[in-house]
Parts: C-alpha cells; sequence; structure tokens
C-alpha cells in the first residue's frame, strides 16, 4: 500500500501547524523551506515559524475576538497553540511568548517527527504532487510567486505595507522615569510604561511628522493593514489617533503622581529573561538614524539601546474571495490548499487557524471523505467566510478574527453580553461541529 504524501511550501506558523496535524493523522509530509539558505527582507534566522513582527499572539480574554479564536484552536487541538502556552510570557491579558523559545520548540518537534522531511531550499515550480499547501507566507519569493501567476493569473495578487516594531535592550531602559505597570492591574507587571506630558508628547508628535523615512522599495499606492499602521502613518491622522492608540494613558496611574500620564508608551516583555522588550504598537519606515533620535526623546528611554530598529517590508496575498472554496482550495483546482497570511488573514493566530483547516481538508482528500466547512458562527468560521465570499466586489482587504464578521445574534444585547453570547454561541457550535468530524 502506497504512503499518502502531503506538500507543504513554507515553514511559518501555517506551514508548521499544517505539517503536524497531517502528521497525528498519519500522513507523510514533504516541508519545503528556504531559509536559511535563502532569507527575507525580515526574517533574521532559519528556525521554523519564526514570528518576524510582535511577540503577542492577541487576547485571551473570551470578550474578545482573538481569545475566541484562541478557545477554537484549543477546541481543535492546535499544535502551535500547546506550544504557545509552554513558552508564554507575562503579557497582562495577553498570550505573548518568548519568540526564540517559541520557534525553537516548533522546530525541534517538526525535525524530531519520523513522518515529518524538511527540505531547506526554495520552491521556483510548484510540484505536481499533491495533496499541496501553499504556506509561503506575504514574503512569498519572487520565483515561487512568478510559478504561481501561471496558476492563479498575473492579476491574482494584492500588495499592502507591514511594519515592525523595535526591540530594546531592557537594561538600557531607566525605571526613574519609566515604570511598571499594566493597564487596569490587570496582569502580573509586565509592561514598562514611559509616561509623557502635555509638552513632551507634543514635540514629540513634531518630530514624528517631520522625520526622515526609508523609501518604499515599489511605485504605487502606499496601502497598510488598518490594525497595524507605521507610528508616522498614524501620526499624520493627527495627534488623538496616537492618544486614544498606542499612546493612549488610560487605565494607566503614574505612581509619583498618582494621577493618568498626558500619554504613555508602553513596552512589552519580548523573553523570559526579561532582556528584551518590544515597542507596543511602534511598528516603523523611519529611517534607524531617526528612530534612535526620535524614540530616545520619550521619557526612560533616553539611553535606549535598539536590539532590533523598525522596519518596513511589503506583503503579497492573493484574491482568495475570486480563487478559494471555503475549504481553502483553489476552485480551479481543489487538490491546492492556501494557508496563512498569503491567503489575505492577518495575525499569528489567524495563520495558525487557517494552516489547520487546511491540513484537516488536505488529510479528508487524501483520505476520500467530503472536505468541511467549520460553522460562520465561529471566529474561524466567519474569518474563512469572509475571506472566500464571492459576494465581495471590491478589493479584499486583509482581516483578522473580528466579532463584527459573525453572524448577529437572534435579539439585540449590550456590546459586552453580547460579546460572551457570540463565544457562548461559537464554542456549542463548534463542540457539535467537531463531534461529526472524525
Amino acid at each position: 500500500m502506497q504512503e499518502k504524501t502531503a506538500i507543504i511550501i513554507g515553514g511559518g506558523l501555517a506551514g508548521s501547524e499544517a505539517a503536524l496535524q497531517l502528521a497525528k493523522r498519519g500522513i507523510r509530509v514533504i516541508l519545503y523551506e528556504m531559509r536559511p539558505k535563502k532569507m527575507t527582507g525580515a526574517h533574521r534566522s532559519g528556525m521554523l515559524a519564526e514570528l518576524v513582527c510582535s511577540n503577542s499572539f492577541r487576547s485571551i480574554e473570551l470578550s474578545r475576538a482573538a481569545g475566541l479564536l484562541k478557545a477554537e484552536l484549543n477546541i481543535l487541538d492546535s499544535e502551535l497553540l500547546k506550544i504557545s502556552l509552554r513558552t508564554r510570557v507575562p503579557a497582562g491579558v495577553s498570550l505573548s511568548v518568548d519568540r526564540e523559545a517559541f520557534s525553537s520548540e516548533v522546530t525541534k518537534l517538526l525535525e524530531e517527527n519520523p513522518l515529518i522531511e524538511i527540505r531547506r531550499e526554495e520552491v521556483t515550480e510548484i510540484p505536481d504532487q499533491r495533496p499541496l499547501i501553499v504556506a509561503s507566507g506575504p514574503l512569498t519569493s519572487k520565483p515561487l510567486l512568478e510559478s504561481l501567476k501561471k496558476i492563479l493569473g498575473d492579476d491574482s495578487f494584492l500588495h499592502f505595507f507591514d511594519a515592525v516594531a523595535p526591540l530594546i535592550y531592557a537594561e538600557t531602559i531607566d525605571l526613574s522615569k519609566a515604570f511598571i505597570q499594566d493597564r487596569y492591574g490587570k496582569g502580573e507587571g509586565s509592561y514598562i510604561n514611559c509616561p509623557m506630558t502635555k509638552e513632551e508628547f507634543e514635540n514629540f508628535y513634531r518630530e514624528i511628522l517631520n522625520a526622515e523615512k526609508h523609501p518604499l522599495k515599489i511605485e504605487g499606492e502606499e496601502r497598510y493593514f488598518e490594525a497595524c499602521l507605521p507610528i508616522e502613518e498614524m501620526a499624520k491622522r493627527g495627534e488623538k489617533t496616537l492618544l486614544f492608540g498606542p499612546l493612549k494613558p488610560v487605565g494607566i496611574v503614574e505612581p509619583r503622581t498618582g494621577k493618568r500620564p498626558y500619554a504613555v508608551v508602553q513596552l512589552r516583555q519580548d523573553d523570559v529573561a526579561k532582556q528584551l522588550y518590544n515597542m507596543v504598537g511602534f511598528q516603523t519606515n523611519l529611517t534607524y538614524k531617526e528612530q534612535k533620535r526620535i524614540f530616545r526623546m520619550i521619557p526612560g528611554l533616553q539611553n535606549a539601546e535598539f536590539a532590533r530598529y523598525g522596519k518596513m517590508h511589503l506583503n503579497t496575498y492573493i484574491e482568495s474571495n475570486k480563487l478559494l472554496t471555503p475549504y481553502l482550495s483553489l476552485k480551479n483546482d481543489p487538490s491546492i490548499f492556501f494557508a496563512g497570511q498569503i491567503t489575505g488573514s492577518e495575525g499569528y493566530v489567524e495563520a495558525i487557524a487557517t494552516g489547520l483547516v487546511a491540513a484537516i481538508n488536505a488529510y479528508r482528500l487524501l483520505v476520500s471523505k467530503k472536505p468541511v466547512v467549520l460553522p460562520e458562527t465561529t471566529a474561524l468560521g466567519s474569518l474563512i467566510r469572509y475571506l472566500t465570499s464571492e459576494e465581495r466586489k471590491e478589493k479584499l482587504e486583509p482581516m483578522h478574527a473580528s466579532f463584527g464578521l459573525l453572524p448577529p445574534l437572534e435579539k439585540k444585547l449590550p456590546r459586552k453580553i453580547r460579546y460572551f453570547a457570540y463565544t457562548e454561541r461559537a464554542i456549542k457550535d463548534l463542540l457539535n461541529f467537531t463531534s461529526n468530524l472524525l
């Protein structure tokens, strides 16, 4: 009897989750990853499931769509969710991980699995073997994109600019001016806060507006993911965009004054050893020289040393609403699946989740079972419906899990109660769905 095999292109979050899901179902997996032989403009290592941007997997609260999505992944037995919980660092009501520990454990698990063969080479032509899961991410190499165009068409790709926030060495943060505190006291003291007076904020704001940026590498419309705008782009929209965004002071009380600061910059723990801190919401395309000059204007960061400066990169994704079925397979070839950010989904957890669904349906194809569609009342099901819906006539915009994507409840409820009702309905429907899945 011939061994059943699946091919996966891309060893990011989606590809890693998909490989582990298929292997535990007894499927042999060939996983292609071009790093470290060929690096992208954003990755720093050859580890699988490397976290390029933040170390945060967002909220764990069930009153948040990101929290509901994690609960759904738990029901679906996500392998990467388990690893994220094992490598967790304090981050209040968010799930944040030690990025190196997380990627190291994922890499080790994949490398030691006897059913998974990792090929460290760039895929320049789409393999003939099926099923195939394309999880090459938003930084897909140019040769692979050209090969995909032969299958999808030249006009099947969209782009937006994404950015990374700086990392700061903890020992260079001045705690005589900054202080440790979680917003609203929710957490275990995992954030360092840099308070700003009105004058300090206004000076900082003016410098941000006039700062020098790196030139963009392609011409045309500057499109950004709205939930992850560069700090300088937010500043262009006005002071309040920053004060109600990454510099919002609500829920923070400065210990020295007993009052709420005018603005606050938060730094989130990035590793277990507390040696690195991430500037929350400070993704940027400013030149390194300007980042050093302007970010050192922030109280507590006047002597900051940067382990990594912020940087911009171009993200590519397909027009999933025109190309994909609700099973995440191609309409013109149901044996090719797509997962992760190349589908237009945004966020670490969303990448893991779409990788899991693609793996389930690739497995079902191999064993001659019908593919499945998750209930649209779930965070994951509604996200996939958004990505693959043909109803949308305009360009597909990147999207992460959101309660706004869920079908309405039967009766109107106050917002907070409504969100918990969404969660209760989603978990109930998913549990019923999974009981009939295998």
